[in-house]
């Protein structure tokens, strides 16, 4: 009987035994070197890993009054609205209009999407409340800076689960759509295409088995010239 196709929440397990720079060389060799977004969104833990389907989210620098935030107005996500859509094995991708100032997530906005099944952030923009998001632990969120200020005034939420243009590393925009697949460690945040981000999670695998081989190897005493012969590029 052939295997079937893990869940999204073993993909999300396996993909966090793996580490960025192995992944990322199988999408090199896949002609897709440009997934890396922009080495400027880091998590607030270098310990952080994080792994999912991404729920897009975009923002724009506009001010507003709170009640709309919270209520909504015709036309306009609200926060509440948005958190109910989340589900287990997404992680939250946000595009900010590349905000340099306002903190766009939170620990308590946090809190709500993970109990919901979120993973975790991934913020081309600002996060708030770091220290008790350090404190916990347990929700890792990439941003490109931390901020006490409060966005409710200063931002609309103006979409939800659209095509997002993120800032690349190697490109200026980054394309991120719905259910693509986000994987990021202290090194980067990789883009995977959904349709491949099986594919690659297996030849990931497979290279991180090598090394694996090559570490004990040269751990063992052997050249590292003759190993490096033995199994050439992987």
């Amino acid at each position: 009987m052939p295997n079937s196709e893990p869940d999204i929440l073993e993909m999300c397990e396996r993909y966090e035994r793996l580490y960025s720079a192995s992944v990322y060389d199988v999408l090199d060799e896949m002609g897709l070197g440009s997934q890396c977004l922009s080495l400027d969104i880091r998590p607030l833990q270098p310990a952080w890993v994080v792994a999912g389907d991404a729920f897009t989210l975009k923002w724009t620098a506009e001010s507003r009054h709170p009640v709309d935030v919270m209520r909504g107005r015709p036309g306009s996500p609200n926060i509440f609205g948005i958190v109910d859509q989340f589900y287990a094995g997404c992680v939250l991708v946000m595009e900010t209009g590349k905000s340099m100032n306002v903190g766009h997530w939170g620990e308590l906005t946090g809190l709500m999407s993970q109990v919901r099944g979120c993973r975790g952030a991934v913020i081309d923009g600002g996060v708030r409340d770091s220290r008790q998001l350090r404190e916990r632990g347990d929700y890792p969120v990439f941003a490109r800076y931390t901020s006490p200020i409060e966005s409710v005034t200063r931002a609309i939420i103006v979409d939800v689960q659209c095509p997002l243009l993120m800032s690349g590393s190697l490109t200026e925009g980054l394309l991120v759509r719905p259910a693509d697949f986000i994987f990021g460690d202290v090194d980067g945040v990789l883009v995977i295409p959904r349709e491949i981000a099986l594919e690659v999670l297996v030849k990931a695998e497979e290279v991180a088995e090598k090394e694996n081989m090559v570490r004990e190897e040269i751990r063992a005493g052997e050249h590292p010239l003759k190993v490096w012969q033995k199994y050439g590029r992987f």
